[in-house]
């Protein structure tokens, strides 16, 4: 998500922000209700602006986004609400490009069969076929495919415009989720968009 965070706040904020993703699989007694996971999020990073990232997966948006409200109830700073209706991978399946660089192939003309970018929120494991296309996409055949490592997170930073996205409604609601809290903050460019 960084990749895509970073790209939305130089799209609509007046100034930059320190990044940080607070990873909890490190954290000692792992919390497992949000509100406890947002708390501890909170002590390793103090905010001015937090996101929260919950992947809808068999769950409407609103009920996730209901959750991080709830979870950050009586915080101080603007919450920003990011649900991918699957998973996040879904939101990388359109930069044909980035997914050859990704692979090593960045040359490389076989087809990929990417799903239509208003079709990648139906696809049932946007995972699984991030994984298999990344495959294809290395031209790399049998124990030599089979033994490729798929690091998903290199292919977010090989995108440089998430502009596309904004064809998909749970992108859409992320950005103007993150729009109305620049907004709060005073910190929102002019009506760029």
């Amino acid at each position: 998500m960084l990749p895509i965070i970073r790209w939305v706040v130089s799209q609509h904020s007046t100034r930059t922000f320190e990044q940080n993703w607070a990873d909890l699989q490190r954290y000692p007694r792992r919390p497992t209700k949000l509100a406890a996971r947002v708390e501890a999020a909170l002590d390793l990073h103090p905010c001015d602006l937090l996101i929260v990232h919950r992947d809808a997966e068999r769950e409407p948006a609103e009920n996730r986004i209901r959750e991080i409200l709830e979870a950050t109830r009586d915080r101080p700073m603007p919450i920003v609400c990011a649900v991918p209706i699957r998973m996040t991978e879904a939101w990388l399946l359109f930069d044909e490009a980035a997914i050859r660089r990704a692979a090593g192939c960045p040359n490389g003309s076989m087809a990929l069969n990417l799903p239509a970018l208003k079709n990648v929120e139906a696809v049932s494991d946007p995972k699984e076929v991030l994984r298999q296309t990344i495959k294809v996409a290395s031209n790399l055949s049998g124990r030599r495919r089979a033994q490729i490592h798929i690091d998903i997170r290199r292919l977010a930073d090989l995108i440089d415009d998430f502009k596309p996205l904004r064809a998909i409604s749970s992108f859409r609601a992320f950005e103007e989720s993150m729009c109305n809290a620049l907004r709060s903050l005073g910190l929102l460019r002019g009506t760029d968009r």
